[in-house]
């Protein structure tokens, strides 16, 4: 049983939203898991990994625990490993925010810095890994909960569903849910198949995301897609999938904090902009329900910035009250 903090991890309020899709003519209901201790939906999986760690042995006191991250992850794991009295080490790089880095600090975490894509890939992700492998063989004791392959990463979103299905009922239409790890949307798709819900997997991934085996090329936003496909990953999981630029993130998160009162992540936005962008197709009173993975403190110094908006994407701030769906993708690669 978890103590303190970590006890306060789940339960996260599922609200109604009204406002930020204009004439959606179904029920939409967000779960905001921005409202965990540690500030996201992976403070879930990072108890999750680290409680079966602990439980089997794999990891046992005065160990190191080594990550790869890009904020969210890592937090959640800096905050279970202060709780337990354990070392943490998150690899980084260059995307990770400063709000991210400074929480992962502030939790006494350790920060190893990749500055150097893989020189084969050109990705950040590559090379964070490639480092974590380093880091095990020169720091005793440690051990690596790779998120990437970890099934407790996906079955802590067993609980997740069942809190939706406890506060809503079972009669769910369409689940929205963004795609990185691929540990929510499989979790989620799980549960759903062992209930036997009518429930259809909606998987909002990343222009320039290779999960669903796209091309893999400049992205903007961390924790939204990735440039490797994760080992979570299986075919079949997501009834639809609804790929989203950068921009499109930008849109929703603004759209969101303008229209419903919630400064939220970059890859909230992303959903908020793929149910406009799919509403036509969604049948009315359909019940839709989106994960809202985490808060949008994080962004202040990027996608809350109208100086960094405008540096990387121009003059596009009549978009934020625009109704209707957009299609932005080849203005950002002109811009981006």
């Amino acid at each position: 049983m978890d103590h303190g903090a970590l006890s306060a991890i789940g339960n996260t309020p599922l609200v109604a939203l009204s406002k930020v899709i204009k004439g959606a003519q179904f029920h939409l209901y967000a779960k905001l898991e921005a409202l965990n201790p540690g500030g996201s939906m992976k403070d879930r999986a990072s108890i999750r990994m680290l409680r079966h760690a602990l439980e089997t042995g794999i990891v046992r006191p005065g160990m190191s625990i080594i990550e790869s991250s890009s904020g969210n992850m890592g937090i959640g794991l800096a905050q279970a490993c202060a709780y337990f009295g354990l070392t943490f080490i998150c690899v980084v790089d260059q995307k990770t925010t400063s709000q991210n880095i400074a929480l992962l600090k502030a939790y006494g975490a350790k920060i190893e810095m990749v500055s150097t894509p893989d020189p084969v890939t050109g990705e950040f992700l590559n090379a964070r890994i490639d480092r974590v492998q380093q880091l095990l063989q020169t720091v005793e004791n440690s051990h690596w909960l790779n998120q990437y392959s970890n099934v407790y990463n996906s079955k802590s979103y067993h609980k997740l569903m069942d809190e939706v299905v406890d506060q809503l009922g079972p009669e769910i239409d369409y689940l929205f849910c963004a795609t990185s790890t691929c540990g929510t949307m499989r979790g989620c798709a799980e549960y759903v198949r062992e209930q036997n819900l009518r429930t259809k997997i909606m998987a909002v991934d990343a222009v320039g995301s290779v999960i669903f085996g796209g091309k893999s090329s400049k992205r903007l936003i961390p924790g939204h897609g990735a440039a490797v496909r994760p080992l979570l990953y299986q075919p079949g999981l997501a009834d639809q999938v609804i790929h989203v630029s950068d921009l499109d993130c930008l849109v929703g998160c603004r759209r969101l904090a303008r229209r419903e009162a919630l400064v939220l992540g970059g890859s909230s936005g992303a959903l908020i902009t793929a149910i406009e962008n799919v509403k036509e197709g969604i049948r009315p009173r359909a019940v839709c329900v989106v994960i809202f993975p985490d808060r949008g403190d994080r962004y202040l110094d990027t996608i809350y910035s109208d100086e960094w908006v405008m540096e990387h994407f121009g003059d596009v701030f009549h978009l934020w009250e625009e109704s209707g769906s957009i299609d932005v993708s080849a203005k950002q690669r002109a811009w981006v």
